[in-house]
């Protein structure tokens, strides 16, 4: 029987030589992985996406209520004046009011707790308030200094008098309110707390506010 002639490779013009073969069939096997690792890659990263989209699917997720969300201030209020020591501003502002945060803060820097509430205020403006009830831990005012960090350094720009007290107001309304939130704000000693009320809305509304604190002590 003939012998079967070598295969002529149409690249070389002529047959190849073992080591060609071996050197060929090891390049294919090579490609051979190649291809299948990076389909291997490919099924997997699919494979991820798909039970991602499924728990996405079925975990509940909530809506986002944090823009009609309001936080109890009374009720809070009640509950850290025994820690406080003192008794600590909650104003009953109407519903209309939402209350996003009432608690107490402390720094150790200065020695000055704070009780803020803040707020967003009614439409059509909605925009931020806050009171702050600061005091020492011999539960007397806060100095001058803590007031002036506390807003921002702002300047005062005269007193008024307001519900039985004497106020120094704080009127920064030309400021720009995306770098503020000190854009009006009224600060006034109580017996044993420095009470501070501010905001981004007009004085009316801060006032609002500052009424329905000294009301609930």
């Amino acid at each position: 029987m003939a012998s079967k002639k070598p295969k002529i490779v149409a690249e070389l013009g002529r047959p190849e030589t073992p080591d060609e073969t071996a050197a060929r069939k090891a390049e294919n096997s090579r490609l051979h992985r190649q291809r299948q690792t990076v389909n291997n890659l490919v099924y997997s990263l699919l494979a991820s996406l798909g039970v991602v989209l499924i728990l996405v699917l079925i975990v509940p997720r909530g809506v986002g209520d944090f823009e009609d969300r309001s936080v109890d201030v009374v009720s809070l209020a009640h509950d850290a004046s025994p820690t406080a020591g003192i008794e600590l501003v909650a104003p009953a502002m109407p519903s209309d009011w939402l209350a996003k945060q009432a608690t107490i803060r402390s720094s150790k820097a200065d020695k000055i707790t704070q009780w803020y509430v803040g707020y967003t205020t009614p439409k059509p403006t909605e925009q931020f308030a806050a009171v702050v009830q600061a005091f020492t831990p011999e539960a007397g005012p806060a100095n001058e200094t803590w007031i002036a960090q506390f807003l921002e350094s702002k300047s005062a720009t005269g007193t008024e008098e307001f519900a039985g007290h004497t106020w120094t107001v704080y009127d920064h309304r030309d400021d720009d309110p995306d770098h503020t939130n000190v854009l009006f704000a009224m600060s006034t000693n109580l017996e044993n707390s420095t009470l501070v009320v501010y905001g981004t809305d007009e004085p009316i509304v801060i006032r609002e506010l500052a009424q329905a604190a000294l009301d609930s002590l």
